[in-house]
């Protein structure tokens, strides 16, 4: 079917062409954030270190036999001590709300690769860890505090610039 002749002096509406541009753009970042991402099955969309239901906490519907870690308990995976964020200072559970919410971060640094060259955390591809600043009150730079994240549900604190790691209950 031939389109409608258009009256002369007709010219394409751009502002037409850029809210559909914004539309797809934010559907299609919706499915990203959601778990969509095309080389992997769509997991629940929960941020790395954050349970999304109940079952991902007590290991299934039927109250399954998973547990909750205890802070002051060895995480048989990393052999890290737990620790809870209502334990960290106050600038921890405000970078690991930061992390939920894909940011803005502080520090240019936040989100870049972590390598784990002191091969404390497990073992892992290059690009599997990423770091956060903790801001330090009264440091005029980035300070020794860090949060580290893996997936899933892998968070580790360091207040020590990698010194040492505690795992963070989540």
């Amino acid at each position: 079917m031939p389109a409608p002749p258009r009256e002369p002096g007709w010219k394409p509406n751009p502002s037409g062409l850029l809210a559909i541009l914004l539309v797809v753009g934010v559907v299609v970042g919706v499915w990203f954030v959601s778990g969509g991402d095309p080389g992997t099955p769509t997991g629940s969309g929960s941020p790395p270190g954050f349970a999304s239901t109940a079952d991902d906490v007590d290991g299934g519907p039927d109250g399954g036999a998973a547990s909750v870690p205890q802070s002051g308990e060895v995480d048989p995976e990393t052999g890290l001590t737990w620790v809870s964020l209502d334990e960290l200072p106050p600038e921890a559970l405000a970078t690991v709300e930061l992390i939920a919410d894909g940011g803005p971060f502080p520090e240019d640094e936040d989100g870049g690769t972590f390598y784990n060259r002191e091969g404390i955390l497990p073992d892992r591809q290059d690009g599997y860890y990423t770091e956060y600043t903790v801001p330090t009150p009264g440091s005029s730079d980035r300070g020794a505090r860090r949060v580290v994240a893996g997936e899933p549900d892998e968070l580790f604190w360091t207040a020590d610039h990698y010194d040492s790691f505690e795992r963070i209950i989540s």
